[in-house]
């Protein structure tokens, strides 16, 4: 029988990780006070460390590509925007809508594959010259074993390509428009992984952040026809980063949901319950990762079930 959580995680261990000037055109959880770029890449690297062990100790098995300083990848710690693997033995490879988030791709994510004689590759980056992007398991959130994809449609979820892919891999698309105020400013949110979290038996999502009132009950009927308990978390959860979270299967088959601790700060004690009915909780504390990169731990989590 297949199973739709996996075991394990690949992850890259950072060298230059700094805030990215080019990626904050849109994402608004970065924030930018100018601190010296060799201490933000000492910190960072401590607490991808320091997630990295709780991984382990959740008996989660982790894959690390270390990163190298040529070319300069400040954002290359979330792998997860540009490739995806999946249960039958597919790569599938993303256009990224950062120049300098394309150089990120690395081949040495096969060397964990090599021994695989049917592996196929899926690779949709060409559509980067046209403008169409579509950053893998940033963009979609995907139900892997109902078969339904989830988009927030913004400038790097686009809903051809989003539907391209669903075809392509047997899912069922829903596409929406999720939008957020940071600072004062009303903006799409960049990526459906921070709003959005679909566990084995649950999906943490920021549901009032779909302002029409059709795409909200159509998404909302699509996870509860699908059989999860839904919980619903705020706008101030989801700066929290509650909603970049991911669900993982230990050794022994018992279930873990990752977060930082930010997110796990914030979690109340009625959504709480719900998860640890099915998962236990883990925790990392991130804060540098999250300020200046904008990302949280699903980001930093590519799962691998090649």
């Amino acid at each position: 029988m297949k199973d739709f959580l996996t075991n394990r995680v690949l992850m890259i261990r950072p060298i230059a990780f700094t805030y990215n000037a080019e990626t904050a055109k849109d994402n608004l959880y970065q924030k930018n006070d100018h601190k010296d770029g060799k201490e933000l890449q000492a910190k960072a690297v401590a607490e991808f460390d320091a997630l990295v062990e709780k991984l382990r100790e959740a008996t989660i098995e982790v894959l690390i590509v270390q990163d190298t300083k040529e070319p300069h990848t400040p954002d290359s710690i979330f792998p997860n925007n540009w490739f995806s693997t999946h249960e039958d033995g597919t790569l599938v490879l993303y256009p990224m809508y950062a120049e300098n988030r394309r150089l990120e791709r690395t081949p040495k994510i096969l060397d964990f594959v090599k021994d695989r004689e049917d592996l196929k590759i899926i690779d949709l980056t060409k559509n980067e010259k046209e403008g169409k992007v579509l950053e893998g398991t940033g963009s979609m959130c995907l139900d892997r074993k109902n078969r339904i994809a989830y988009a927030s449609l913004s400038k790097r979820t686009n809903k051809d390509l989003f539907e391209e892919f669903c075809k392509m891999m047997d899912y069922k698309p829903v596409s929406f428009s999720g939008k957020q105020t940071i600072d004062g400013k009303q903006s799409p949110i960049y990526h459906t992984n921070v709003l959005m979290a679909i566990g084995e038996e649950y999906v943490l999502i920021f549901l009032d952040s779909i302002v029409d009132e059709k795409e909200k009950e159509m998404v909302r009927k699509s996870i509860l026809d699908s059989g999860k308990e839904l919980i619903e978390i705020t706008e101030e959860q989801t700066n929290h980063f509650l909603g970049n979270a991911l669900e993982l299967r230990k050794k022994d088959g018992n279930k873990v949901l990752v977060m930082s601790k930010s997110a796990n700060d914030i979690l109340r004690e009625d959504q709480r319950k719900i998860i640890e009915k099915s998962a236990e909780i883990i925790y990392s504390d991130i804060p540098t990762i999250e300020r200046y990169g904008g990302g949280s731990v699903r980001c930093m989590l590519a799962e691998f079930f090649l």
